[in-house]
């Protein structure tokens, strides 16, 4: 099948080609009639090729305006201004033309007439199908199958009208006023579908208020110069006598002026979609306010109304398993369609949720899903996890294919895992309360932990980077990251905080917004490190530090500049000489000196690479680890284990470290946390 860049380019080649052979053939026919030539060719050949250049323009826009999970409003209404802008800019240019030349026999000559009308067909014809298409967005969010219909009995209703005008119908006669009554009747009942609109808060809600009425006046604009044109009785194709275009400019006009009435009578209830959304998070709370006597299936029922009413779902079920069996509430459809729809699920992931397959993290994007079943097309499934073990799984369906978007997936995943909690909340009360309550908050910690490490390294095809941390208790201090601000150029760091336990992982994360406010722009080492110092200076406890280096990674130059505020030397090989050196400048932990003198202790340094140049870092859980003789792994462990490896992919790398890590601990417990983070330059 063809990709959709490719699809946008072949309908923008076909659009250009259709325009082209309309204007050549619409003023070749022009110059024939004008100088009585003996040549025979069919008037309808110009019409012919303008209705190709308006499916060529449909073609374009709706590859270009592509379906989405998620639709920004704004940015609809914002690409139907910014084209209308163009469009207009671009009709001005001619009007301005007719003012510099209107004296001169070249603005009366019919040929010059027409080829700048067909100019204005153009720009017109992209204008009002980039604004049709942007409607057809609004009108159809949270579709239902009756208007889908009537939606589609629309389009090919205009589609008809473009055969319509093939046969010369004059504007205003009784043909003409007959199918324009009926397409302008279609038009106005498809106008009041503005679901959308409810969606806005107050100050978006004057935005597409702006950016409508513009639209309108856009339009206006456009009918002047149309008028203007025919007033010079020498247009050999007048667009307004065409049903289609009239049709497209009723549409747009009605919706925009509807969309504007309504938009203005929601003004004063703006704060609709907001108080949804703070539903789902008061529902969040209900664990911690369970009504004394309120059972696990009144739970599961809570969050099966709710979810259904969140995205409009025509039918759903809920399933946990228990012990050997399998329970299932479901609203909307009988038990023995559910494994049906079981079955007709093309999606890997939606099939392992169904399956009890899934205990990990999931994107929006993966739980949204097509069926292929007589009753329902859509499908959301997200999975019930208590302590990273799926549970159970929540299925919600529509009757219409791409019902779904990622809004809904995030505020069903809201209401999912606040159900989680509360039925971890139930297996908790059968032990002892203090200890489990203890475990959850670790839990708690250690998620949050990990959520503050990158998931995902930035880099490019310049160089390769992969990590590993591990914590010494549940939750640790040791933090990396890596940020690219301009292209090309990559801040990246490596930290670790003084201290263990719940303490230094506040203090991780502190250091995470730190690095996150400071990198994401354009900065020095030395500059990154001192500014660091000063924000962490007031947040840290007195007895509290953090060792780090900071790199820029500049793969346009092949430079790496860093700095190193007392942690443990970075360690980087050189392919060419196949030896190591260890990156060492002066500098002081960040947080021990807390005033302007922490400028004075810090040192730069630059090195550069090559292909093949391999950069290691790691903290000092690493090189402190001790085996039973309490011998330390060291800085010498690390570079030869480095060495014997250093051929090894990446990836495979990093674990046979770690596993010469582990095996010369001989199963001893670390005594602190230990991060390791390998660069390799190509």
């Amino acid at each position: 099948m063809l990709s959709n860049k490719l699809k946008i380019r072949l309908s923008l080649l076909a659009g250009i080609l259709s325009w082209l052979l309309f204007t050549f053939f619409d003023l070749y026919l022009l110059f024939v009639e004008r100088y009585q030539l003996n040549i025979e060719l069919s008037r309808m050949l110009p019409q012919i090729f303008l209705s190709t250049l308006v499916l060529s323009t449909i073609a374009f826009y709706r590859f270009s305006i592509t379906k989405a999970d998620s639709i920004n409003f704004l940015d609809l209404l914002w690409r139907v201004f910014i084209t209308g802008l163009i469009t207009t800019i671009g009709s001005l240019l001619i009007r301005v033309f007719f003012y510099v030349f209107g004296s001169s026999n070249i603005s009366a000559n019919p040929l010059t007439i027409n080829f700048l009308y067909n100019i204005l067909i153009a720009l017109i014809i992209v204008y009002l199908v980039s604004t049709f298409v942007v409607w057809k967005r609004l009108i159809l969010y949270q579709k239902s199958k009756n208007l889908i219909q009537l939606w589609g009995f629309f389009e090919y209703a205009l589609y008809g009208s473009l055969v319509f005008d093939l046969f010369g119908n004059k504007f205003l006669s009784v043909n003409f006023n007959t199918a324009l009554i009926f397409l302008g009747g279609l038009a106005l009942i498809l106008s009041f579908n503005l679901k959308w609109i409810a969606y806005l808060n107050f100050k978006q809600k004057w935005k597409s208020i702006l950016f409508i009425l513009l639209s309108g006046i856009y339009l206006y604009h456009f009918l002047l110069n149309l008028m203007s044109f025919a007033d010079t009785k020498a247009l050999s194709i007048d667009l307004l006598d065409r049903v289609y275009f009239v049709s497209l400019f009723v549409f747009i006009i009605l919706y925009a002026g509807i969309a504007i009435l309504v938009t203005l009578f929601n003004l004063p209830t703006s704060s609709v979609f907001e108080r949804k959304l703070q539903e789902a998070i008061d529902f969040q709370k209900l664990s911690q306010s369970i009504p004394a006597g309120q059972s696990e299936e009144q739970t599961y029922d809570i969050l099966l109304e709710s979810s259904m009413s969140a995205v409009f779902a025509d039918a759903a079920w809920l399933e946990i398993k228990s012990g050997s069996a399998n329970h299932v509430i479901s609203r909307g459809i009988a038990k023995e369609t559910i494994g049906d729809i079981k079955t007709t699920v093309k999606q890997e992931f939606i099939r392992k949720i169904l399956s009890y397959q899934v205990t990990y993290e999931f994107s929006s994007a993966k739980v949204i899903g097509s069926l292929n079943h007589p009753d329902f097309k859509s499908i959301i499934a997200i999975p019930i996890l208590v302590q990273s073990q799926q549970i159970g799984s929540l299925a919600l369906l529509q009757e219409v294919s791409d019902a779904f978007n990622r809004e809904m997936v995030d505020i069903i995943t809201t209401f999912v895992n606040q159900a989680s909690i509360s039925i971890e909340n139930f297996q908790l009360i059968q032990e002892a309360l203090e200890n489990e309550r203890y475990k959850e908050q670790l839990k708690i910690a250690k998620s949050v932990q990990k959520s503050l490490l990158p998931s995902v390294l930035e880099h490019n095809d310049k160089f390769d980077i992969v990590a590993f941390s591990m914590a010494a208790d549940e939750v640790g201090g040791d933090y990396y990251d890596i940020i690219e601000p301009l292209p090309g150029l990559f801040n990246l760091v490596i930290a670790d905080v003084s201290g263990k336990g719940t303490s230094a992982a506040f203090n991780m994360a502190q250091m995470r917004g730190i690095f996150h406010s400071i990198a994401q722009s354009k900065v020095s080492p030395k500059e990154f490190t001192t500014r660091a110092n000063l924000a962490l200076g007031k947040c840290l406890e007195k007895s509290s530090f953090i060792t780090a280096m900071f790199f820029v990674l500049n793969t346009i130059e092949q430079k790496i500049c860093f700095t190193r505020a007392g942690h443990c030397p970075g360690l980087f090989y050189s392919a060419s000489s196949k030896k190591i050196t260890n990156l060492t400048t002066e500098g002081v932990g960040l947080g021990i000196i807390r005033n302007s003198g922490f400028d004075s202790y810090v040192e730069e340094g630059t090195i550069s690479y090559s292909p093949g140049d391999l950069l290691l870092l790691y903290t000092d859980g690493i090189a402190e680890a001790k085996n039973h003789e309490k011998q330390q792994f060291g800085s010498e462990g690390l570079i030869n284990s480095l060495l014997n490896h250093i051929d090894e992919p990446l990836d495979q790398m990093k674990e046979s470290i770690i596993g010469d890590l582990v095996t010369f601990l001989d199963n001893n417990k670390l005594d602190d946390d230990y991060t390791l983070t390998l660069v390799r330059f190509k």
